[in-house]
C-alpha cells in the first residue's frame, strides 16, 4: 500500500493526516503553530518531524513507506532565503518521500474547491486569496502583511472597532451599542483609558486585535450603524481580493466557483449579501468549502505522487 502525508500549517495549530492513494485518512494529530517567524527555521522543522512520526507510529510505518507529503506552511513564498532554507532542510530530511511545499493558502484551496479550478478566499486573522484556472498555474492576492494589508480580515476589523471607538468617543460618530460595549468589555472608567490598554496590551499581539471582531459581531447584531459598516467595507475588500486573483488567471468555464472560510464569517449575514453581490456582477459565484486544509494537502501530496 501506498501511504501519503497532508500537512497544513498555522500560525496557532498545525494538522498532520496519513492517509493512501484512494485519500482514505489513516491517521492524524494536531500540534502548535508552525510559523518560522514565531518559532523560527529550526522550530518549524522540528515540529514538523514530531507530528510526522506520530501519525506514523501510529499505522508502525516509517518513511520509507510514503510516497510523497505536501506541506502547507504559513509565510511560505514570502522569503526567498527563508524558503530555500526550509526547503533544503526538510527534502534532505523527509527522504526518500518526495517533498511538495506550497503556501498554507494554497492546501487551504486545494481542500475546499477539490478542483483545479476556482478561487478561494480565508478570512481569519489575516485574509488571503488563491486560485486555479486550470492549467496549472496557481496565483495568490492580499495577504502581505497586518501593517498595510489583510483588509477585510478579523484583524482589519479590530483595528477599524478601535477607530470607531475613539470616534464615537469623541463625537465624530454618533454613539452605539460598540462604544458601550468596550467599555463593558475592558472595565473602563473614561474614554482615554482604551488608549493604554491598547498599546500596552491589545495591539501587540495579532490574536487579541483581531479578537475585537467579537465585538463588531456583536455590536452589529444590536443595529450598530457603524459596525454595520466596517463589515460592509470589510466585504467590499475581500470582493477586490477575490477580483484580483480573477484578474490575473485565464478562466474557460463560468461562473467562477469561490469558496471562503475564516473566522469573519462568524459574521456572515454582514459580509456574504455584500460580498455575493460584488462578485456575482463579475461571474463569479460564493461556494460552501467542500473539505479541509489538511484533506486538500493530502489531495496535493497524492496528486504530486
Amino acid at each position: 500500500m501506498a501511504y501519503f502525508i497532508g500537512i497544513d500549517g498555522g500560525g496557532t495549530k498545525t494538522a498532520f493526516v496519513l492517509g493512501n492513494e484512494k485519500g482514505e485518512i489513516l491517521a492524524t494529530t494536531t500540534l502548535g503553530g508552525s510559523s518560522y517567524m514565531e518559532i523560527g527555521v529550526i522550530g518549524v522543522v522540528n515540529l514538523l518531524m514530531s507530528g510526522i512520526k506520530a501519525i506514523l507510529s501510529e499505522e508502525n510505518i516509517t518513511l520509507f513507506d510514503c510516497d510523497s507529503i505536501c506541506i502547507g506552511l504559513p509565510c511560505y513564498g514570502e522569503n526567498k532565503n527563508k524558503d530555500q532554507e526550509i526547503t533544503v532542510k526538510l527534502t534532505e530530511i523527509l527522504k526518500p518521500c518526495k517533498v511538495t511545499i506550497v503556501n498554507d493558502a494554497v492546501v487551504g484551496a486545494a481542500g475546499a474547491l477539490q478542483s483545479d479550478i476556482g478561487i478561494h478566499l480565508v478570512a481569519g486573522t489575516g485574509s488571503i486569496a488563491v486560485g486555479f484556472d486550470g492549467s496549472g498555474k496557481t496565483v495568490r492576492c492580499g495577504g502581505f502583511s497586518e501593517i498595510f494589508g489583510d483588509e477585510g480580515s478579523c484583524y482589519w476589523v479590530g483595528k477599524k472597532v478601535m477607530e470607531v471607538f475613539s470616534k464615537e468617543a469623541d463625537g465624530r460618530l454618533p454613539k452605539g451599542p460598540l462604544y458601550d460595549l468596550i467599555y463593558k468589555e475592558f472595565s473602563l472608567q473614561e474614554d482615554f483609558e482604551f488608549i493604554g490598554l491598547v498599546t500596552d496590551t491589545i495591539f501587540p499581539h495579532r490574536d487579541k486585535v483581531a479578537a475585537l471582531q467579537k465585538i463588531a459581531l456583536e455590536a452589529a447584531l444590536q443595529g450598530d450603524a457603524n459596525a454595520i459598516r466596517i463589515y460592509k467595507e470589510a466585504a467590499e475588500e475581500l470582493a477586490l481580493i477575490i477580483l484580483g486573483v480573477k484578474k490575473q488567471l485565464q478562466f474557460s468555464e463560468y461562473p467562477i466557483p469561490v469558496s471562503y472560510l475564516g473566522g469573519l464569517f462568524h459574521a456572515s449575514q454582514f459580509v456574504l449579501p455584500t460580498l455575493k453581490t460584488l462578485i456575482e456582477k463579475e461571474n463569479c459565484v460564493l461556494v460552501e468549502a467542500k473539505g479541509s486544509a489538511v484533506e486538500g494537502a493530502l489531495l496535493l501530496a497524492i496528486k504530486n505522487r
